[in-house]
């Protein structure tokens, strides 16, 4: 059983989402303190050659609390945020098919801030054939006073994995001897350099999963997500 764990993420770039699809289950860290200058309310677009920040705003709230705990803005402007979207993209060749799912997306109806993007995940993962199970991390029966590695060893033996897949970032969190003590092999995905066209403007790399909706047909997208290496 191949696991993977990660924090939900708006929009993320694909790596995400090669990890997605390369485990059995993928726990939605959600029990763990929100980090304000992370990728988990905001992602990178493309606008005029160049990246542009698009943020899901949030209710202004104590900077120690879960992701769990944290709610999205009452005055969140979604026609803004789709407008921001809708205007660089509109002449992208898959517009048309990515868009109204955009829409679906940012339109969704939640105040938890969790719940918001795991939605926005779940909708992604069908869009791209993926099967992988998603599963809240705070819905797990275990100890969750548990903190950094020693929960995420947990979280791994409560659903009885036998593989645990992070993303390459992690490499300075994660020991593989202590995982291997547990019977858990560890690995890290890096995902291979990925480039595509995108109008006709030089190529700025690692944007949000929605970029590469826009100019890519899903099976495509669906080869990208296996260009990675194991570590």
């Amino acid at each position: 059983m191949k696991i993977g764990i990660m924090q939900p993420y708006f929009l993320p770039y694909i790596g995400y989402f090669q990890l997605l699809n390369a485990v059995d289950k993928y726990v939605i860290y959600d029990n763990i303190q929100y980090t304000k200058k992370g990728w988990i309310n905001r992602n990178r677009i493309l606008q005029n050659g160049k990246d542009l920040m698009i943020t899901i705003p949030l209710e202004k709230d104590s900077d120690y609390l879960d992701i769990k705990d944290r709610s999205v803005s009452k005055n969140f402007d979604k026609k803004k945020l789709l407008n921001q979207i809708r205007e660089p993209y509109r002449k992208a060749p898959y517009f048309e098919t990515v868009m109204p799912l955009i829409e679906d997306i940012v339109n969704f109806q939640e105040e938890n801030l969790a719940y918001y993007i795991f939605n926005s995940i779940d909708k992604i993962r069908d869009y791209l054939g993926i099967d992988t199970e998603l599963i809240v991390s705070s819905t797990i029966d275990m100890d969750h006073s548990l903190k950094g590695q020693d929960k995420v060893l947990a979280l791994c033996k409560a659903l009885g994995a036998k593989e645990y897949y992070n993303a390459v970032g992690g490499q300075s969190l994660y020991n593989k001897e202590d995982f291997a003590r547990e019977g858990i092999n560890l690995s890290f995905i890096s995902s291979n350099p990925i480039e595509y066209k995108q109008f006709s403007n030089e190529f700025v790399p690692w944007l949000s999963i929605l970029d590469v909706m826009m100019f890519n047909p899903v099976e495509e997208i669906q080869n990208m997500l296996n260009e990675y290496k194991l570590i």
